[in-house]
């Protein structure tokens, strides 16, 4: 039986010590139940742009603090823009940030500083629908 395909994850954050922040609190696998994660590091919204049209993408984390583009601006137009779209979550500046979150269409926010655990929560719940059974 040959293992499953590794779930592509895009990391998306102009900080390099954010995107290794989430890779660190993540891991290889954010679950047992789920295949291995290969993540795909990107620090420009058009190269964002790029690989979620290109496809393959199981889930995109995206820094809601990035500059110049935030996460949240980028979920919005991707949801607007791809169809069945791939699960999103948005890194907050802070829990009260949430609610911006909601508006950009995100699937679920975690709020800085990361707590590795409810990140691998939020990311374990995103993927299990993107498993087949």
């Amino acid at each position: 039986m040959s293992s499953p395909k590794p779930l592509k994850v895009l990391v998306y954050s102009d900080d390099v010590h954010t995107r290794e922040q989430v890779i660190l609190a993540l891991g290889r696998r954010p679950h047992p139940d789920l295949p291995e994660v290969e993540y795909v590091e990107v620090a420009t919204e058009p190269v964002v742009i790029q690989n979620m049209d290109a496809g393959g993408i199981a889930l995109a984390i995206l820094d809601g603090e990035a500059v110049p583009a935030g996460g949240m601006g980028i979920a919005k137009q991707l949801k607007d823009e791809i169809d069945s779209c791939p699960p999103l979550l948005v890194l907050t500046g802070r829990p009260q940030d949430a609610w911006l979150a909601t508006w950009s269409r995100a699937d679920a926010a975690v709020p800085h500083p990361l707590d590795p655990i409810r990140l691998a929560e939020a990311v374990a719940t995103l993927l299990s629908s993107r498993v087949p059974a």
